[in-house]
C-alpha cells in the first residue's frame, strides 16, 4: 500500500531544485532562501540524498568513490531509503507547519541519474516513488540547465577543492562517470520537464548567479503567488 500522506497546511510549499552537479543548485537555493526570509517567510533548506542523520549516512555510501562497484539497483534503493526517511522526518512536518521547503534534489534526480544515466528506465523509479514516498509531488521544480561539459568540469573542480580542505570527505563517485553518462542524465531531465511541464520549469543557468537568481525569484513569485 502507498504511504499515507497527512493533510498539510495550504500555506506549505515544496520547491525542489534539479540539474547536473555543478549547475549551481546550492548557490541558487541559498539565494532563494535569503530572498524569501527577507520577506518574512519561514523556509526549510534541505538536500538529497541526506537531510536527516540516517540520510547523511546513506549519502556517504552512495557518493563515496570507494563504492564504485555499487549495483545500480542497490544505488536506487539507497536513494529511496534516504528519501522515505527524509519525507517522514523533515519534509512533511515542515509542510504541515506551513513552511516553504527548498530541497536540493528529489525523485527527479533518481529518474535522471539512475533511470537515465544508469539505464534503469523511469517505470521502476516512479513505482518506488508511489509506494515509498506516497507519490508526494513538489509544488514547483526548478531545473537548472547548462552545458554538460561546463557543469562536469565545474563539479570536478569543486570536489577537488573540497578534498583539499577536507581529506576525510569524499563525494566524487558520480563525477568520475563519463560524459556520455551525464549526457543521458541531461536528456532524462529534459524528458521529465516535457512530461511534467506544469511542475518542472527549465531555467537557463548560463548567466551569472545574480541573473539566474532574478529569473528564479520571479518564477517563484508568480508560480506560488508569494
Amino acid at each position: 500500500m502507498p504511504a499515507i500522506i497527512p493533510d498539510v497546511s495550504p500555506r506549505g510549499k515544496f520547491i525542489t531544485f534539479e540539474g547536473l552537479d555543478g549547475s549551481g543548485k546550492s548557490t541558487q537555493i541559498a539565494k532563494l532562501a535569503r530572498g524569501l526570509r527577507a520577506r518574512g517567510i519561514s523556509v526549510v533548506v534541505t538536500r538529497e540524498p541526506g537531510g536527516t542523520t540516517t540520510g547523511e549516512k546513506i549519502r556517504e555510501v552512495i557518493l563515496h568513490s570507494a563504492t564504485a562497484g555499487l549495483s545500480p539497483y542497490a544505488e536506487m534503493a539507497l536513494m529511496f531509503a534516504s528519501r522515505a526517511q527524509h519525507i517522514h522526518q523533515v519534509i512533511l512536518p515542515a509542510l504541515a507547519e506551513g513552511q516553504i521547503v527548498l530541497c536540493d534534489r528529489f525523485t527527479d534526480s533518481t529518474e535522471a541519474y539512475q533511470g537515465g544515466g544508469r539505464k534503469l528506465g523511469s517505470k521502476s523509479v516512479l513505482q518506488l516513488h508511489e509506494v515509498l514516498c506516497g507519490n508526494l509531488q513538489p509544488d514547483l521544480t526548478i531545473l537548472l540547465d547548462n552545458d554538460v561539459n561546463l557543469t562536469i568540469d565545474r563539479a570536478r573542480r569543486r570536489n577537488r577543492q573540497h578534498k583539499t580542505k577536507r581529506p576525510d570527505k569524499d563525494e566524487n563517485r558520480f563525477e568520475q562517470e563519463s560524459r556520455a553518462f551525464f549526457g543521458r542524465v541531461r536528456n532524462a531531465y529534459l524528458a521529465i520537464a516535457d512530461r511534467e511541464h506544469q511542475r518542472v520549469h527549465i531555467v537557463d543557468a548560463r548567466g551569472t548567479p545574480r541573473e539566474t537568481h532574478a529569473v528564479i525569484m520571479e518564477l517563484v513569485r508568480k508560480r506560488l503567488r508569494l
